[in-house]
């Protein structure tokens, strides 16, 4: 998989719509949709193995981030309380000044077309960049093969929550992404529902019920829209980088938490 460059946004308060639905939304799955994949996260110890893989080292991943993504580590992703736990953590690894977690679906399950929906609490403070996004299963090329980022939020940014698409054609290093943003004030207080619903037709982001992207097919080639093939899903907890990292980290914050309750992925029939 190659690694890409996350993007850098340059925040525009023209648009942004302030949510004011209550985080205790409940987002129910409605007779036109089939549950082909979930996780409650109800266990205990480390995620499950057969739903989860890791992507493991240091160096950046091509964004400048400063921790190493470890495996198998409690310190980083257990499932506690009903909840996937992902820390990050301010400690010397692998030449690296914190720790965090990255897990992805990729060789244990993809999806084509369907709704995602995850259910989190996002870390806080200046340096964190949690996520949550889907890449292509045979991914060959950023961005060519696309990425979907459902979530991003940085913590020197609180409460500004981001939704992006980016393929050959609209990528952040062009300065030609598609994106756009809501505010939620309590992103880091209370849970919320993320969701991204994906049809051959165009994708759409939604908060507690309220959308706030949409992405058309409107012009029917592969460098707009490679998003006709299996993707899988990521979740994971930056420290740092381009954009994470844009106004330094502050290292009194830590350890930060990423919470996430359940995720489930719907088939549409």
């Amino acid at each position: 998989m190659k690694i890409r460059f996350r993007n850098i946004i340059q925040i525009c308060t023209a648009g942004i719509v302030i949510l004011s639905v209550t985080s205790c939304y409940s987002n129910k799955s409605g007779s036109g949709r089939k549950l082909i994949w979930n996780d409650e996260f109800n266990g205990k110890g480390l995620p499950d193995s057969l739903k989860w893989n890791y992507d493991v080292g240091g160096d950046g991943y091509g964004n400048n981030e400063a921790q190493f993504y470890t495996k198998n580590r409690l310190e980083n992703a257990r499932m506690q309380d009903g909840n996937l736990i992902i820390e990050a953590r301010k400690e010397n690894w692998e030449k690296n000044k914190y720790t965090s977690a990255r897990l992805l679906t990729r060789g244990k399950f993809s999806f084509q077309y369907g709704t995602v929906e995850v259910r989190a609490k996002l870390p806080k403070g200046r340096g964190t960049w949690p996520a949550i996004w889907m890449m292509s299963e045979n991914m060959k090329e950023w961005p060519d093969d696309g990425e979907l980022d459902m979530m991003e939020h940085v913590g020197f940014n609180p409460g500004y929550v981001h939704a992006s698409v980016h393929t050959k054609k609209y990528n952040h290093i062009q300065g030609t992404q598609k994106t756009d943003t809501l505010i939620v004030k309590d992103v880091s207080e209370k849970f919320h529902v993320y969701k991204a619903d994906w049809t051959p037709e165009k994708i759409e982001v939604y908060i507690d019920g309220q959308k706030f992207f949409n992405y058309e097919n409107k012009e029917k080639t592969y460098e707009a829209w490679p998003f006709d093939q299996p993707y899988f899903i990521i979740l994971n907890l930056a420290v740092g980088g381009f954009w994470g990292g844009k106004e330094g980290i502050d290292d009194r914050i830590f350890p930060q938490k990423y919470y996430i309750d359940y995720i489930r992925v719907y088939q549409n029939k």
